[in-house]
């Protein structure tokens, strides 16, 4: 199931529980992220109450929307309620490949011109809370909704531009890998992250990482191969991609992919 696709303001009203309900998360106050964006958090997670945004960046480094599945990945697999709002180009699969568990996702792809009421109405009962930042929203609109997120203990993750939050983390460089010369398919990319924001967060950060991570994707080298061995259009298959069933019960998936190469 592609997540739950919410329309109308009572299929609002019936997926969010009131902010006195129980937590289903078991109310602990920092909602767990990938190993790899721990470093980028003063929380080493993200914090209920918190606003921690996701710059768009320059366009030619793409990845933004990549981080932002990953940071919605660990919570939703752990039993939080995720919610991502005006993104009508949203990828289930996408989502699906990073973690992300779709039966704990709703999606508002198109919110309208009450964009800041149905964040408001999902802060209230979803965990962690992505709204697309449309540009006419005004700087009133943006402290009401993380004073909100903060008295309701959500995590609010606006996607664009949003000034004020505790955390702001931005892709400053994008490298897919997978492609050989002139073969194989993308697999998996490196994003260089900066982090910065206030508090906790003041000092600026800056980590490298997978996405998917190791956990999904692995590169693993292969014994050299020797002279004799060729494909069948004669050439050496160096370079060349497989799949690799996991080694162990430990391996959370069985998707790890290898690429064949001298060692």
């Amino acid at each position: 199931m592609a997540g739950r696709m919410v329309v109308g303001s009572a299929a609002l009203a019936g997926l969010v529980r009131p902010a006195s309900a129980s937590d289903p998360a078991g109310g602990h106050r920092v909602l767990p992220v990938a190993p790899e964006l721990t470093g980028l958090l003063p929380n080493r997670g993200l914090r209920r109450g918190s606003t921690v945004a996701v710059a768009a960046g320059q366009p030619r480094h793409g990845g933004a929307t990549s981080l932002v599945l990953a940071l919605l990945a660990e919570a939703s697999r752990a039993g939080s309620w995720c919610a991502v709002v005006g993104v009508p180009t949203f990828g289930a699969g996408a989502a699906a490949e990073l973690g992300v568990a779709l039966d704990r996702l709703a999606l508002v792809p198109h919110p309208g011109p009450e964009w800041a009421t149905v964040v408001a109405a999902l802060i209230d009962g979803v965990d962690v809370v992505v709204a697309a930042v449309p540009a006419a929203v005004s700087a009133s609109a943006a402290i009401r909704l993380a004073a909100r997120a903060r008295q309701r203990g959500s995590v609010l993750v606006p996607y664009g531009r949003w000034d004020g939050a505790d955390v702001t983390l931005e892709v400053i460089r994008g490298v897919w890998e997978g492609l050989g010369a002139g073969r194989g398919r993308l697999r998996r990319r490196e994003l260089t992250v900066s982090a910065r924001g206030r508090g906790a967060a003041a000092r600026p950060r800056e980590a490298t990482v997978w996405l998917p991570g190791d956990a999904l994707t692995r590169v693993i080298p292969r014994p050299a191969l020797g002279p004799s061995v060729a494909s069948v259009t004669g050439r050496s298959a160096a370079g060349r991609l497989r799949a690799v069933p996991p080694t162990s019960a430990a391996e959370p998936s069985p998707r790890a992919l290898t690429l064949v190469g001298p060692a």
